[in-house]
């Protein structure tokens, strides 16, 4: 007996918890809306939306044929070659300059490189360099300084002709950044998540005996007899005791 007491105690019905939510559905849904609304006012009222612009640089130059593997090969290697030029200091620290000549804003060299991020863009030989910022028209303005000055650099470490410019980048008019649909989702799901969580640990901790396949639960006992309770009744005896005592 022992050791079915055990295993019962040890294991955990499935579908028993999948009917402590579905009792529960009402709460749940609750949660899953207040979750929504939570994330959603947290991401329009709290979270500063950021906007970003892109520029793009050809790493050949005019005077590069593709003509030949090498030259193929030499555009690879250059990508990488670029990537590490653009965020390097004295790139960065010319487009600082621009910017304040043009802006009047001015940034340190980490606060100004923390709004650049520069790719390559799979199997070619472009690089891609994008600024994000809250402020729509400095994303624009940081993103073709650092473009001019990586084109500048290059052509004046490699003494050739400055990469051609593929784009220049443009006053983003809407944010990249918080997704209002994401966030809700998000919210909500963790609303479920968490009531979902809490309701299974307080079924799971709950040790009360309520029916008969309780006591067959955690005692190990079989039922020979269920005495169905009566509110009214024992409400009744409940006050007739009291009259007994007066």
């Amino acid at each position: 007996m022992n050791e079915r007491r055990e295993y019962r105690e040890d294991t955990i019905d499935l579908v028993e918890l999948f009917h402590v939510l579905l009792r529960k559905w009402w709460l749940i849904l609750l949660c899953f809306i207040i979750g929504v609304v939570s994330a959603g006012a947290v991401t329009k009222y709290l979270i500063t939306p950021q906007y970003q612009a892109s520029s793009m640089l050809y790493v050949l130059t005019k005077t590069t044929s593709v003509t030949s593997l090498a030259d193929i090969q030499m555009g690879t290697q250059l990508t990488s070659d670029f990537k590490v030029i653009a965020t390097s200091r004295p790139v960065i620290e010319d487009a600082i300059a621009d910017v304040e000549a043009e802006t009047g804003t001015s940034y340190s060299y980490n606060e100004f490189l923390n709004h650049v991020a520069v790719d390559n863009p799979s199997n070619t030989r472009i690089l891609k360099i994008t600024v994000t910022h809250e402020v729509p028209k400095l994303a624009q303005v940081m993103a073709d300084a650092v473009a001019a000055q990586t084109a500048t650099h290059m052509a004046q470490i490699m003494s050739t002709d400055a990469p051609t410019t593929v784009e220049n980048a443009v006053v983003p008019t809407k944010p990249s950044s918080p997704s209002l649909t994401k966030n809700c989702v998000m919210g909500g799901l963790l609303g479920i998540v968490l009531i979902c969580a809490l309701l299974i640990i307080l079924h799971l901790t709950d040790t009360s005996i309520r029916s008969e396949e309780d006591i067959a639960r955690y005692l190990g006992l079989d039922t020979l007899v269920v005495l169905p309770y009566d509110a009214d009744l024992a409400k009744n005896e409940e006050l007739l005791n009291k009259k007994k005592k007066k």
